[in-house]
């Protein structure tokens, strides 16, 4: 017997087990904090993003690789966990691309679904040469993400010192973005950031952050603290580089001063401790990791001396 299908959210079909699996799925959110634990209690921290005074919770999340499932419900479901948990916790950061794949179809669909557009700070990207593919390519990805302007619009992967904004601040005086920026993920394109930034002056800048690359410690930062500039830090894990170390290994005691019950909070709030650092992205594909990711913008951040400390502690392990 063919299985009864039933329209919900965005108007696709789905099993009255599909919509079970939808349903267990978002719920999950609802009782995971209790299950995982906090850091401490409290909201999640916010910064300001320093044009404006627009306070941002200092723990969001990307999209590359994780989000990009197509249509597979069991996996769009998890992610709408994911998303759920994202928003429920005090967050509200969503990092995409067009180049993840298919993420920002997955991220419009869902947001849609839930209904959630405006309870996002919703980011994507473009890379493209000229200024008429630049503004196919952001408009497609509106059409994508099912929206009629994003809160942020990046510059992918600049590796050119002289490149303009031109095309991006063109469309962002005409309301389709709130907010422009320029990424990398690269430590080698550090010194072109800082070019661009400082001449082309965006709102945010989003770089390759982490205690295995710290290399954005020597200049970049303070950088973006002197020019007003918004930080988002990409892979924070480095690829899962940092949990691979420590596999196996306890947390230290000492930990408990800056309120880190896990090592993902461990690694993040080394990050977030740094004064120019807006917002962390790690990618996140499941609920309960988006709850322990949380944790890391609760409670108390690690101090100067502390951050030596835990550089030293990671540095012993390497």
């Amino acid at each position: 017997m063919t299985p009864t299908r039933h329209a919900i959210g965005d108007g696709r079909l789905f099993t009255r087990r599909e919509i079970l699996a939808l349903a267990a799925a978002a719920g999950a959110a609802a009782v995971l904090p209790a299950a995982q634990g906090r850091a401490a209690e409290g909201p999640v921290q916010t910064r300001p993003i320093a044009r404006t005074g627009e306070r941002l919770p200092i723990v969001g999340i990307g999209t590359a690789i994780v989000f990009d499932i197509g249509d597979d419900r069991q996996q769009r479901a998890e992610r709408r966990a994911v998303i759920q948990t994202l928003i429920d916790g005090g967050g509200r950061l969503i990092d995409t691309a067009p180049s993840y794949g298919e993420a920002e179809v997955v991220v419009g669909d869902l947001l849609a679904a839930m209904a959630a557009r405006d309870k996002v700070f919703l980011a994507t990207k473009v890379r493209a040469d000229s200024d008429a593919e630049k503004l196919e390519q952001m408009n497609a990805s509106l059409a994508r993400l099912r929206t009629k302007r994003v809160d942020l619009m990046q510059l992918h992967n600049v590796s050119d010192p002289k490149t303009q904004l031109r095309t991006l601040r063109e469309w962002q005086h005409k309301g389709f973005t709130r907010y422009i920026g320029i990424t990398h993920f690269r430590a080698s394109a550090n010194k072109t950031i800082e070019e661009v930034m400082r001449r082309e002056k965006p709102e945010f800048i989003q770089v390759n952050y982490s205690l295995v690359e710290r290399s954005v410690e020597e200049r970049l930062l303070q950088q973006a603290a002197d020019t007003g500039t918004a930080v988002l830090v990409n892979l924070p894990f480095a690829r899962g580089r940092l949990f691979r170390a420590v596999r196996g290994k306890p947390l230290p005691e000492w930990a408990k001063e800056f309120d880190a019950t896990s090592w993902g909070q461990f690694f993040l709030k080394y990050l977030l401790a740094h004064p120019a650092v807006t917002c962390v992205i790690p990618g996140t594909d499941k609920p309960q990791y988006m709850v322990d990711n949380l944790g890391a913008g609760r409670g108390r951040l690690p101090d100067a001396a502390m951050r030596k400390k835990m550089a030293a502690f990671w540095e012993s392990l390497s």
